[in-house]
């Protein structure tokens, strides 16, 4: 059976719901991830804090809400929480502990891989990937370079996992912690590819020694669209070097382009993002927050959006967006 088909004979399942939600509002009785920003705190067993100075929506937190009663537990590394449908997994790990970040990544994917072998819910959907100074360095030595270095070899060891959609930032808190937490299900999705881009998992030798291995988008069984991490490329090429504007279009450009493809595939889906879905959108330069909010509000009306400060995966990037929808 084809993954196509695949999703389609999932598509009873319910999709995993997501929403932002107010800091001092109590959270829902069933949650199976609740993912705070800043200096917000951890919310419970079931929680995880990215030191990312939220630049807009800084009361507000990410909830993975749960289709069913929950159970937390831990295994390794690894603290998970599960509904019955979808599991959600967080690792993070000291990369003094491993000699290096390029060390702690395969470490970290390796634990994921062996973890969800035997978890119940062997399908990866979709992964954020966190750490410190990730332009530092240059060449091979980038530090972004040598996570996709570490990240392919943990791969290589969790055979079978395929390309979950993802995205990786850089923090600014000189932690040596990578923080690593994911989405994954008793069914596969539908993994897209973006006819704007080259798949990056076949980028050129010129990004690094080892490609970044995950896939533009996944498509849930729902359906429900989770978009990788996307920023102003087209092809494999960077565009508009210095032009917040130039990017942010060329990012909503490449948004579009790709839930066009996940509409094709499923009909079901909206065709643009709208008040359900969720957009969260990384700045390197906070100077430029206002045009952010101002061109989001007026390409994507009624679109929730959180704006963090981070680093980028290229350093002449200015911003990337991911979105759920």
């Amino acid at each position: 059976m084809s993954a196509r088909d695949t999703l389609a004979a999932a598509s009873e399942l319910p999709a995993p719901r997501f929403s932002y939600h107010a800091l001092d509002a109590p959270l829902p009785e069933r949650v199976l991830l609740a993912v705070s920003f800043g200096d917000a705190p951890v919310a419970g067993p079931h929680g995880v804090r990215i030191p990312l100075t939220p630049l807009a929506g800084a009361g507000l937190r990410e909830l993975w809400h749960a289709c069913g009663p929950v159970t937390c537990g831990r295994e390794g590394l690894v603290r998970y929480s599960t509904d019955g449908v979808h599991l959600a997994g967080v690792i993070e790990i000291d990369e003094r502990e491993h000699g290096g970040l390029a060390a702690a990544a395969q470490a970290a994917y390796a634990e994921i891989g062996r973890f969800q072998s035997f978890s119940g819910y062997a399908h990866l959907l979709r992964i954020w990937n966190y750490l410190d100074a990730i332009n530092h360095g240059t060449g091979d030595t980038e530090r972004y370079r040598q996570f996709c270095i570490g990240r392919a070899a943990g791969l290589m060891l969790a055979p079978g996992s395929g390309h979950a959609a993802a995205t990786a930032i850089g923090r600014r808190d000189a932690s040596p912690l990578l923080q690593v937490y994911w989405l994954a299900g008793r069914r596969p999705g539908l993994a897209l590819e973006n006819p704007r881009q080259v798949s990056a998992y076949r980028y050129p030798r010129q990004y690094g020694p080892a490609a970044p291995r995950f896939s533009r988008a996944m498509l849930v069984p729902g359906p429900l669209l989770m978009v990788s991490g996307t920023a102003s490329i087209v092809g494999h090429a960077s565009r508009h070097s210095g032009n917040v504007r130039g990017q942010l279009l060329e990012t909503l450009a490449n948004l579009q382009s790709i839930q066009q493809r996940a509409f094709a595939t499923a009909p079901g889906l909206a065709q643009r993002p709208g008040a359900a879905s969720l957009l969260k959108a990384y700045l390197r330069e906070r100077s430029a927050l206002s045009e952010l909010v101002q061109l989001v509000a007026e390409r994507l009306p009624d679109v929730p959006v959180l704006v963090l400060e981070a680093d980028i995966c290229r350093s002449e990037l200015l911003v990337e967006i991911d979105c759920i929808c």
